[in-house]
């Protein structure tokens, strides 16, 4: 195993396999500059200084980006298994009472003295890399023949999404079902999988529904109160969610039965900020929203920096913003069809699926689609631990390209 890997650690090569990508790095670089220009707008009025600490990420995402994509991506398929269990590991740790570093009534974090990690965040790339690894070998065809893949992938998937459940942190796991999903399609698994699928989702979401109904009726008869009484009703409920996620489902089914002041504020403020930009914006660090501070400071330089930029740069800069993601996510998908065997084109669809849930639940949520659920903007959001995260999967996605098989 350890001969295979130090193989394709051998990356200065001087073949044609080591020519580079320019639109998908040109594109991240727009995006990651156009973060550090409105995290520093979203706190204008402040003495914070959260865009120096963002530069001071950005750097060394750019060095994990460049040595993940200098390393041929075949390398991972021999020390994924390691990977996967530091991983695992950390996200065991990060549960420990007196490990663990609460905030906001979650342990998501690791305090390592001079700063502060999520392991929810590299368990993305844990999850990515035993995925491709499982299906590689796989030979897929009706449910019956691939029972055994599909056990495994429901181990090596769930275990990590389990963990993070219990943190708890819903927005780092409903970006994996969808990677994993997309990277199964590939795979040509059955359709009558996917149908099944489809099936289990319309339960799942009939049984949500039936519990917020239960939970507004529990609201009025008990007159609960957001502010005084929530995590009441989570504990006579089987479903396994909190009551401040109800409470955000609530905001956005039904508003009026959520004190605005309280966890429906912030997206009425970003609806606000959106709907004022008009065509060009207001101006940079001239929109009333966050420097005012009615879009919470807490929240506009993170969840909802697009917010801000809307604001601040109308629709014009939006658009902007909506290319350049686009630019990306095209990329991705052309490179998985130029990868040079399954294991490239699996890992390329699987970060490029979960690059496009981050964007489109994130925006959708900024703009009233779906219900608040805090997903960052990739290099846009402020985040060290989630700038890594995404400069190693982006690196993964370049070192495909470039150790690609033929060219065109």
């Amino acid at each position: 195993m350890f001969s295979d890997a130090s193989a394709y650690l051998s990356v200065f090569k001087t073949s044609t396999r080591e020519r580079w990508d320019p639109w998908t790095p040109l594109a991240l670089a727009g995006l990651s500059a156009i973060g550090v220009a409105f995290i520093y707008s979203a706190q204008f009025s402040t003495s914070l200084s959260n865009w120096i600490n963002q530069l001071v990420w950005l750097g060394a995402g750019a060095g994990v980006y460049l040595v993940v994509s200098l390393v041929d991506y075949r390398f991972w398929l021999s020390v994924w298994h390691w990977f996967y269990l530091a991983c695992l590991l950390l996200l065991v740790l990060v549960l420990l009472p007196g490990v663990g570093q609460e905030r906001y009534g979650a342990q998501r974090w690791l305090d390592l003295g001079i700063l502060a990690v999520q392991p929810s965040e590299p368990a993305k790339a844990a999850v990515l890399f035993a995925t491709a690894s499982l299906l590689v070998g796989a030979r897929l065809g009706s449910i019956r023949q691939s029972l055994g893949t599909l056990g495994k992938l429901a181990l090596a998937a769930g275990g990590p999404m389990l963990l993070i459940l219990l943190q708890p942190d819903l927005k780092s796991a409903i970006v994996l079902p969808p990677m994993v999903f997309s990277m199964l399609y590939v795979s040509r698994l059955s359709t009558r999988f996917f149908a099944g699928a489809l099936g289990a989702f319309t339960i799942l979401v009939a049984v949500v529904s039936w519990d917020m109904g239960r939970y507004m009726n529990y609201m009025d008869a008990s007159k609960l109160s957001y502010q005084k009484d929530r995590g009441r009703y989570e504990a006579v409920s089987w479903i396994p969610l909190k009551d401040y996620q109800r409470n955000r489902i609530v905001s956005f089914i039904a508003p009026d039965k959520i004190d605005p002041m309280g966890i429906g504020w912030n997206q009425r403020q970003s609806l606000i900020s959106v709907g004022s930009g008009g065509l060009t914006g207001k101006g940079w660090t001239e929109g009333t929203q966050a420097q005012l501070g009615y879009l919470p400071r807490a929240v506009a330089h993170n969840d909802f920096i697009f917010s801000v930029i809307a604001e601040e740069k109308g629709f014009l800069g939006s658009l902007t913003v909506l290319g350049l993601f686009g630019i990306v996510l095209f990329n991705g998908i052309r490179i998985a069809g130029l990868a040079r065997d399954r294991f490239g084109t699996l890992l390329a669809v699987g970060v490029t699926v979960l690059f496009a849930v981050h964007v489109f639940v994130n925006i959708a949520m900024t703009i009233g689609l779906v219900p608040i659920t805090g997903i960052p903007l990739p290099f846009i959001s402020y985040g060290g631990s989630f700038v890594l995260s995404c400069c190693l999967l982006q690196g993964l996605v370049q070192s495909v390209y470039r150790f690609r098989k033929d060219f065109t």
